[in-house]
């Protein structure tokens, strides 16, 4: 296991805070609507930007559906199978996303109190389905790299620990060392910034 804690994020959590000063909240927002609310007196009560009402059993992936939109961009996750990821709660909703950033702005910011049970990446060396618990992520950050990217950056996920350090030491890029793996549970709010700062809702 890696141990993320205490590591320093520096240039990261530069990203991330410049990020967050322009998050804004997307799908589900209810727009003008919202201050109108407020005067009546309902303290603003609008769905959460992320909330989805997807059945995802939790046990094991689904498929990805044809119609089914990722949360955070609004992008139909079928679309994009090199990237799409999936996540399933403890009361048996869930959500797909196009990307691994979309995931992570999800989970440092989801939508319930319910529990994981369940959450699967695309694994960036065999293009099949891992959990994500297990992965490891690459914490890639110079989108000038891939202009042509899904969503302009990701993190890379891989299944094995070694493919992530190989990955790492042959993208030029930048310069990465083994603090830039993470593990699913060290993604927080500031990681998230780092793909998805403008779509990650206010705190």
């Amino acid at each position: 296991m890696i141990g993320p804690a205490g590591r320093s994020f520096g240039r990261r959590r530069l990203l991330a805070t410049v990020g967050a000063g322009t998050a804004v909240a997307v799908a589900g927002c209810l727009g003008g609507e919202e201050d109108a609310g407020d005067e009546d007196g309902d303290g603003g009560n609008e769905e959460h930007p992320y909330a989805t009402e997807l059945s995802h059993p939790g046990d094991e992936p689904i498929e990805f559906g044809d119609e089914d939109r990722c949360p955070v961009c609004n992008m139909i996750a079928a679309d994009y199978p090199d990237w799409q990821a999936q996540i399933a709660h403890a009361d048996g909703v869930g959500a797909v996303f196009d990307t691994p950033g979309c995931l992570f702005a999800y989970a440092a910011a989801p939508p319930t109190d319910e529990a994981v049970v369940g959450a699967w990446v695309t694994d960036f060396e065999t293009g099949r389905l891992v959990e994500a618990s297990d992965a490891f992520f690459v914490l890639v950050t110079d989108a000038d790299a891939v202009p042509t990217e899904t969503m302009k950056i990701n993190p890379r996920p891989f299944a094995s620990y070694d493919d992530a350090v190989a990955y790492l030491e042959e993208w030029g890029a930048e310069d990465l060392t083994e603090d830039d793996i993470v593990e699913f549970e060290a993604v927080d709010r500031d990681i998230a910034a780092i793909y998805r700062g403008n779509r990650l809702p206010d705190e």
